[in-house]
Order: C-alpha cells, then structure tokens, then sequence
C-alpha cells in the first residue's frame, strides 16, 4: 500500500514537471534590435517559431499598417528564402526628406526554397524600416504562417484593452520616444538609414554573444526553474506525508 502511494504521488509530480518543461504557447512576433524611435529608422525582427511536430513553415506574408504606412522597407537576405516587397498607392501621399511619396510597402512576403523552418526550431526575418511615426506608440502588424501540409496560421487579432490574449495575437512593435540620434523628421538621408540598420545589428550580435536576448526567454525559463523546483519540493511532501502516516499507523 505505501509503495502504491509513493507511486502515485511520484506519478503526479511527474506529470507536473512535464507540463511546465514543455514549450511555451509561442506566436509570431515583431521586436527592434535595439531601439525603434518615433521619427526613426529601425531593423526590426519577425520571429516565427514552428508550432507543429509533422509539418515545416514554408511561407510568411506580414501586412503592413495602413493607418501608419512605412516608406521605407528592405529585407535582409536569409539563406533558403525570398523574400517579395509589395507596394499600395495610398490615399494621402507622405512627405519624406521633402519629397512626396505616393506609395508605401502594404506587405512582404518570405517564401521558402528550402526546407523551410523544421519542426522544433525557428526563424528570424529581419527588415530595415522607416522612417516610424511620430504619433503613435505601437505599431500593428498581421501575420499569416503556411505550412508544407497547407495549413494556415492567421495570426492577426488585436489585443484589446482589459481583455485576455487572443489564440492568435498579431505582431505589435513597441514604439519608443524620438531621440536626436534617430529622429526622422531633419535631413536623414538612405546613408543614415543603412547606419542605423548597421549599429542595431551590432547591439543585436552582441546580445547574442553575451547570452542575451531582447526576446522574454530568460525570464519564462526562470519562471520554469522555480515552478519545476516547487512541484518536486511539494511532491516529497506529499510523499513525506504518506510515508509517516503509515509509519502512525503500523504504530
């Protein structure tokens, strides 16, 4: 009978530690490497895990906003993808480094010539933005993932204001305050930007040497660390309990 407890009370905790050692409910997001100012330019990364055990990511088309639309957008080239910019005229034409600019970049698209991204990794799509608007502080992008299976993930609903994540949350890029550094609104030149992109990918490298991300790993591991170790914690009590209930009670 005691052995059966033991059993048991193993059986649960084990359990436990199953659930809070596998992989975090993970979605498409967008986050600057380094800083991504109002009035600036910025590379910005689209991190895309692969969600499914059967099937690869073979496809990414992020739509741009059309409330904020970007002049300005380049792709970094990724090994084993393309990468297609496409345009829309907009309604009210922009003015940038005191020129009119009748078009802005509605979406891009990622396709694969691969393998694509395998089950149990991800990707990073980098891309050169701006100059970012000065009257907002975030920017909402929609993001709709293929899978070589067909399947489609749309990832394009707005968190709202007092409400619970949505199942499948669009990317939102944090906007932080302009600087004098990178403030789009003077004389900021291509020269400028391809120099902001190239710092940003400095400080991003970096990070990666020194084991830092810009990303929330560190802290969601931490947090499994300490809730694995509470469960087995509690789980020798349980066992403990067990253990001298018996002994009482063969007293």
């Amino acid at each position: 009978m005691k052995a059966s407890r033991l059993a048991a009370a193993a059986a649960v905790a084990g359990s436990a530690v199953l659930v809070l050692s596998g992989p975090a409910f993970a979605h498409v997001s967008v986050s600057p490497e380094g800083t991504a100012a109002k009035g600036g330019y910025a590379t910005v990364d689209f991190k895309v895990p692969n969600e499914r055990d059967d099937a690869s990511t073979t496809k990414l088309e992020v739509a741009f906003p059309t409330d904020h639309p970007l002049a300005s957008v380049m792709p970094e080239p990724i090994p084993g993808w393309t990468a297609q910019v496409t345009k829309a005229k907009l309604a009210k034409p922009l003015t940038v480094h005191g020129q009119q600019i009748s078009e802005a970049v509605s979406k891009v698209t990622w396709t694969a010539s691969g393998k694509g991204i395998e089950p149990g990794y991800f990707q990073k799509f980098p891309l050169s933005v701006g100059p970012l608007p000065e009257d907002a502080d975030e920017l909402v992008f929609k993001a709709i993932q293929t899978y070589s299976n067909k399947e489609v993930v749309r990832w394009i609903e707005v968190q709202q204001d007092g409400q619970e994540e949505p199942e499948n949350p669009a990317p939102v890029l944090q906007l932080s305050a302009a600087s004098d550094d990178h403030h789009g609104g003077g004389a900021k030149g291509a020269s400028d930007d391809s120099d902001d992109a190239d710092d940003a990918k400095t400080a991003h490298t970096g990070a990666e040497a020194s084991g830092t991300d810009s990303d929330d790993g560190g802290t969601d591991t931490t947090a499994r660390v300490l809730g694995v170790a509470g469960i087995v914690v509690g789980a020798a009590g349980v066992a403990y309990g067990v253990f001298a209930g018996r002994r009482r009670s063969e007293a």
